[in-house]
């Protein structure tokens, strides 16, 4: 299919909401316009005032490809994404083997070049022992350059501070950041391991991996890229302490930039008692004021851009002990629909969500050609309707290969009807269509 038009659509772009018709041919946005006609098209989709959104393009994922097939793949988590209305990702490094050279990242660009649904990119991975290939990176060849400054171990925790002073001088592209303190971790595990023993109750979680541990590692993270000059983005901010040490305000000019994901602004610490470990996340979700301060830093800019984190686990693996249950949520399928729920509570406007899950992604990471509606670039676009009744999310609608998901019945007031990828119907009335082939980002950087 070469040539599509979706007529009478309601275009979300770039701070506006207007009527047109767009007009996608050979995969990319060949005309917006209130009126198209006059010739033939390989498929026409009438959006009846349906919102036509820039697809999502997520930041941060762990599709858990090569290493851990129980848990998910990019072909499995790749349909869940384009599903849920994301048609770009950016996976993360921490796969078996590691995303620590250049051989790891070429073996991970081939799998997904196979069976990818959703546009893809990597972020490379560092480590004590191969900082200098991080700073001989080609800054258009990766996403980003993650560094685990806490809550991780073996070779991808860097926590030392010549290590992290080498890097944060060195990084040649945008360096982002997992901020938590583990020593200060490991002490309040250990005070509630006295105290409860091998069944520490999951609503301790926020406890242990508390708002100070955020803290001290943020902190030191901001601080070390005012040093250095570094272009540095903190992943996954959760508590309200933190935002004090980001600025207000548009993206462009930013060198120090925050992420908030989806969960962080959906659940707080009361959801534990119905939820448990399957909210059991790194870092985790806090209370409710410091929810509530997140929403409120979207709007003024404080934080720039929303991810998921998608990180699939086994249900039976999140049903283990405490120290057992693994640390991460299976979202992409979800994310937007949940987010979405905020601008029909009237606490978000929807040109803010388009811009932080879009436009902000695609300016921050300077990937060439995608995260707006403009007449030029790939058509990565996300049909939105507003459902007459709320609709639960049900569990034999889960495309995760892991089928479950926190979200499990909650109702939501909007679904993904059509999801293009680079010009191809990716999602289209509840069927994933196979056929479609994600292609990789491309980066415009100096």
């Amino acid at each position: 299919m070469t040539s599509l038009l979706i007529r009478n659509a309601r275009l979300v772009n770039e701070g506006r909401e207007f009527d047109a018709d767009v007009w996608v041919h050979n995969g990319r946005i060949k005309q917006i316009a209130g009126s198209i006609g006059g010739r033939t098209f390989d498929m026409e989709i009438d959006a009846a005032g349906k919102y036509l959104l820039p697809g999502m393009i997520d930041d941060q994922v762990h599709f858990r490809d090569p290493g851990a097939p129980h848990k998910g793949s990019f072909a499995s988590e790749s349909r869940a994404a384009v599903a849920g209305g994301i048609t770009s990702v950016m996976d993360m490094p921490n796969t078996n083997p590691p995303t620590l050279s250049l051989d790891a990242l070429a073996a991970k660009e081939s799998r997904a070049a196979t069976c990818s649904r959703a546009n893809y990119g990597f972020h490379f991975g560092v480590s004590k022992d191969n900082l200098d290939t991080v700073a001989a990176l080609d800054p258009g060849r990766v996403a980003g350059v993650k560094v685990f400054m806490g809550a991780s171990t073996g070779d991808m925790l860097v926590d030392d501070m010549p290590s992290l002073e080498h890097l944060f001088a060195n990084c040649p592209t945008v360096l982002l950041s997992h901020c938590e303190y583990t020593p200060r971790i490991r002490e309040r595990e250990a005070e509630f391991h006295q105290r409860y023993g091998v069944e520490i109750p999951s609503a301790m979680h926020p406890l242990i991996r508390d708002a100070e541990a955020c803290y001290q590692s943020s902190s030191l993270a901001v601080a070390l890229a005012k040093r250095f000059d570094t272009r540095l983005h903190v992943l996954h901010l959760t508590t309200a302490r933190e935002l004090a040490l980001f600025a207000t305000g548009p993206l462009a000019g930013k060198r120090i930039t925050a992420e908030v994901c989806a969960h962080h602004l959906l659940f707080d610490d009361r959801d534990y008692t119905a939820l448990g470990h399957l909210i059991k996340c790194n870092p985790a979700i806090k209370t409710q004021a410091d929810r509530d301060a997140l929403r409120q830093a979207l709007l003024c800019d404080r934080l720039d851009v929303i991810g998921s984190d998608h990180a699939p686990h086994s249900l039976e693996e999140k049903q283990r002990p405490y120290r057992q249950a693994p640390a991460g949520l299976p979202l992409v399928q979800h994310a937007l629909p949940a987010l979405l729920e905020l601008v029909a509570d009237g606490l978000l406007p929807l040109t803010t969500l388009v811009a932080k899950t879009s436009h902000a992604v695609a300016e921050l990471f300077a990937i060439k050609e995608r995260g707006f509606l403009r007449e030029g670039y790939w058509a990565d676009l996300t049909l939105i309707e507003r459902l007459a009744q709320p609709r639960a999310v049900e569990a034999d609608a889960i495309l995760a290969h892991c089928g479950w998901t926190p979200f499990q019945g909650r109702a939501f007031r909007h679904a993904v009807r059509t999801t293009l990828v680079s010009g191809q119907v990716a999602w289209h009335d509840g069927q994933v269509q196979d056929d479609c082939q994600g292609l990789p980002l491309r980066y415009q950087r100096g």
